[in-house]
């Protein structure tokens, strides 16, 4: 028996989903045309986008994980980032796209491009499903971006809130936060 609990309400459909990675795949693959790539999956919100899109990018491909953490069980950004999880290849003259869920501070993407651009690769871009420009406090380019957003806090396709939500289909809004 499920345990009952409010659904967040969709704020963008699977399907609409599904249709924007494949434009990004497509938008990948040819401005990386004729070389490897590594793709870094940001931990943990960006697994599922990660998975989802690398089986749509048509290159030769590495897959390395990176674990991040800057929310806790908040829902906005302690502004202090901690390394979960470290990559297990060196980066240096590699191409490399990082893959994100969300960008809304900028401050977690901004360690991270400093922490990877130390590594020395030969380029380094950023691909994040959602971004949150009005949120923004870093100035940092974001070459890749699935859809913009306002400030509401969004959860499903990945993103929790206190390690709830992620198995959702579709990128949803809760609306009532008594749970």
């Amino acid at each position: 028996m499920k345990s009952e609990m409010l659904l967040p309400k969709v704020l963008i459909p699977e399907a609409k989903i599904k249709e924007r990675i494949h434009d990004l795949a497509s938008e990948i693959s040819f401005d990386y045309r004729g070389k490897d790539v590594t793709a870094i999956c940001v931990l943990k919100g960006s697994f599922v986008f990660f998975a989802d899109l690398i089986r749509e990018i048509d290159l030769p491909m590495a897959c390395e994980f990176m674990g991040l953490s800057s929310y806790g069980n908040k829902t906005t950004s302690s502004g202090e980032v901690k390394v979960t999880l470290d990559l297990t290849e060196p980066l240096s003259g590699k191409h490399v796209i990082i893959i994100e869920d969300i960008v809304d501070s900028g401050l977690t993407m901004q360690y991270l491009l400093n922490n990877l651009n130390a590594r020395k690769p030969a380029s380094l871009k950023v691909c994040s499903l959602l971004f949150k420009p009005e949120q923004l406090k870093s100035d940092i380019k974001l070459d890749y971006v699935g859809f913009k957003l306002g400030s509401e806090f969004v959860v499903g396709y990945g993103l929790d809130h206190a390690g709830r939500y992620r198995q959702l289909p579709y990128i949803g809004v809760i609306e009532n936060e008594r749970h």
